[in-house]
This record gives structure tokens, sequence and C-alpha cells, in this order.
């Protein structure tokens, strides 16, 4: 008797089974664990929804996609880097959003920032939505600018040239104006971003830093170093930024918004109010930068589309935006979520990265874009060694990049030509 009640009682137990709609969610790094958070508002808002968040290590993430299609197991729904959403393009896993957008009127285009949402548009068709954004500007020292003349901050690249002329005199031999990562091509991206010349020529076919836009941006790098305002460091070869940073061995350091936190974090006492941000000065005013972040893409092989759609729009709401940025520091891609949130509105160390993402671009939107990107550090790395000039540089990128795109031209042509590429 004792055993047949048992069962029963499993049984029942058994017997409540949950018949919600399932979405799978896969999102990167810290940004997986941190949504977490927000799930459960979603789910009391949809009670027949089920949200299941899978965080990827961000290292291991693209891998791990590109597996997963292969074996037919995306997710339903990604926090894809905005440098991947065109090749999963290429390979047909994500789904058009007009069709969702068009139904979502509080997701207008024009809320969001123009770069930031040009990064999801490809071949005219939008595939992804901004997440989270996130740009490069200059970290800078206000206390050594001040001691060493410089009345007001940089906004060109001549009064930034003038301006770490001004900090070198002042610092001498032993410090510097500038710290330029030689192991990371973002500095020199964001650069180069600003120029009229595209990166690349001809619908992504080849390079184009031969161009005079680039060679200038080549030049204006390279002198930098040879003037010895930065060192010919990488980010490895120094105890770590914050502590150089503070203690004055750089007094410019061109990084993203989440070092906004580690700095308040890592710098001592006596150096609030000492640093700030400001936008990325360009060749002839204000300049661009590369919009970065992560986008939303739904993928073609779900089945739970229009559930996983809901979940976008849920954590595309503006008040949702204010919240995640909260937990992680990350940055709203919408104007409306900067305006609602009085930290935003009136953090002085955040509103220079409101300024430049309003000039932000997206990077080339090609599959091979992160392999050309690397190419731009190895050379620019070694023009400043001194092994080629800015000309010698500007041809060797364009050989490099032209070899990596080889496979995108033949593939373009058999597409042009009718054939099955």
């Amino acid at each position: 008797m004792t055993v047949l009640a048992v069962v029963a009682l499993l049984s029942a137990c058994g017997g409540e089974r949950d018949e919600r709609t399932v979405v799978r969610f896969w999102a990167m790094g810290f940004e997986g664990e941190m949504v977490r958070q927000l799930i459960p508002d979603f789910e009391r808002a949809n009670p027949g929804i089920r949200v299941e968040v899978q965080q990827l290590p961000v290292t291991a993430a693209h891998e791990k996609l590109l597996t997963a299609f292969a074996g037919d197991g995306l997710p339903d729904v990604c926090g894809l880097g905005n440098t991947w959403l065109a090749e999963f393009v290429e390979l047909d896993a994500v789904t058009p959003l007009e069709p969702f957008l068009a139904r979502t009127p509080s997701m207008p285009a024009s809320d969001y920032f123009g770069g930031s949402w040009d990064t999801g548009v490809i071949g005219g068709h939008v595939y992804a939505v901004p997440w989270y954004v996130e740009t490069r500007l200059p970290f800078y020292r206000k206390d050594i600018l001040e001691a060493a003349g410089v009345k007001q901050v940089p906004r060109t690249w001549q009064e930034w040239n003038d301006a770490m002329a001004a900090v070198k005199r002042h610092v001498g031999p032993d410090r510097f104006a500038i710290h330029l990562p030689l192991n990371e091509y973002e500095p020199l991206l964001n650069l180069a971003i600003q120029q009229p010349d595209p990166l690349l020529r001809d619908d992504g076919r080849y390079g184009n830093f031969r161009s005079p836009g680039f060679k200038r941006t080549l030049t204006f790098y390279n002198d930098i170093f040879q003037r010895k305002w930065a060192p010919a460091f990488a980010n490895t070869q120094i105890a770590n930024v914050w502590n150089e940073f503070g203690r004055g061995f750089f007094t410019f350091y061109v990084n993203g918004p989440w070092n906004i936190a580690e700095f308040r974090k890592r710098l001592p006492p006596e150096l609030e109010g000492r640093w700030g941000t400001m936008p990325l000065p360009g060749p002839d005013g204000p300049g661009a930068s590369v919009a970065g972040g992560a986008s939303f893409v739904v993928f073609k092989q779900s089945k739970q589309q229009d559930a996983a759609w809901k979940l976008v729009a849920f954590l595309s709401d503006p008040q949702v935006q204010v919240r995640f940025h909260a937990l992680t520091g990350n940055l709203p891609p919408r104007r409306s979520a900067w305006e609602s949130s009085q930290a935003l509105a009136s953090d002085p160390y955040t509103l220079p990265f409101r300024e430049q993402l309003e000039r932000a671009k997206p990077a080339p939107k090609v599959p091979e874009w992160e392999r050309i990107a690397q190419e731009l550090r190895i050379v620019g790395e070694q023009m400043v060694a001194g092994r080629y000039t800015v000309d010698e540089a500007a041809a060797e990128l364009d050989r490099r990049a032209d070899a990596i795109l080889e496979k995108r031209r033949w593939m373009l042509e058999q597409h042009a030509a009718g054939g099955s590429p």
C-alpha cells in the first residue's frame, strides 16, 4: 500500500507539465549573466513564454555559434557582436526583421543612434537591432593638461597635436602624452573611420588603404610615435593602464565606456575631478568613431520567432535599457533611454560618449572584416617600428586585404553570373 501511494504521488507530481513556449536566448560574457535579472519581469508580462538564457564565453562564442548553425542547433534569439552579423547574413542564418518592426511602433529606427542602427542593415534589409552600444574616445587627465598650459579640450587633429606636444614638454622624457596600445587595432581603426574614403572599395571586394584619407590617418598615427608622444608599447608591457594613467605615465588613453567604472574604482580618491572623457578629435573637427556593441538577431532556424521577438521588444524598451545600463554599465542605443535617465543625462564621464555615438559609423560589413582588422594592427605596429613607410604600409594593407577578400570576389562573381557560389 505504501509503494502504491508513493507511485501515485510521483505520478501526480510528474503530471504538472510546463506548457509554456520556450525561447532560447544566447548572450555573451558578463551581459549574459546580468540579463537574467530582467527575465522574470518579461515572463510575468508574458505568462505563456519561458526564457532559457545561455551565457556564452566571449572567446568561444563565435565558434559555438558556427557549430550550432552547422548542427541545426542555433537558439531562437541572440545578442550578436556587430562585426559578426555579415557572416551570419551570408550564411542565410538570420531573419530579416522588417515584418516584426512594422508591427512594433515602439521601436522606431529614428530613436536609435544612426551609426548603431546601420550596423544591422545589410543589402537594404534590417537583420539586427542594437541591444547595447559602445564606441571609443579619449580618457584624459584634466590636471596635466592644465599644468601643460592647454586651455581647452582639443577638437581637431591639429589641436590634439598641439596639446600632446605641450604635455610632452611638460612631463619630460620619462612620461608620455598618450597611450595607443600596439596590440589593439581599435585606436587606429577609430581614426581611420573618420575619413571620407571607405576602408574597402567595390562592394568590399578590395582594400582601399592607399586612399588619400587612410594615408592621412597613417601619417597622423605614425607621427605620434615618432615624436615620442606615445610609448611603442602593448598593454601587456605596462603594469596596468589604470595605475599608469593614475600616476601620469600618459595623459590621453583612447578606450571604451566600460572603463568609466574601472577608472572610478581603481584611481586614488585624490584624483577625483582631475580626469575626464572627451569626444574623439577628427581631422577637421569633432570626429567619427566606430559603432560597436551587440545587436539582437532572430535566427531562421527558430520555430518560436514571434515569442523571440517579444523578448527583443521587451529588452529594447527604453526603461529596460536603463535598468540594463545600471546592471552592466553598457550604453543604451536609444536616445529616449538617455533622455529618461537622470544617471545617464547628468554623468560627466558618460555624456561625451552620448555625443560621440551621434557620429559613430559601422565598420565594413563583410565577413572577413575581423581578419582584415588584425592585419591593420600588425602592419600598424610594423610601421611604428620603422619596417614600413606610410606609403609602404598602405600598400601592404591593400595586398593583405585583397588576399583575404579573394574568396569574396569569387563568390560575388559567381552570383553575378547566375551561378551557385
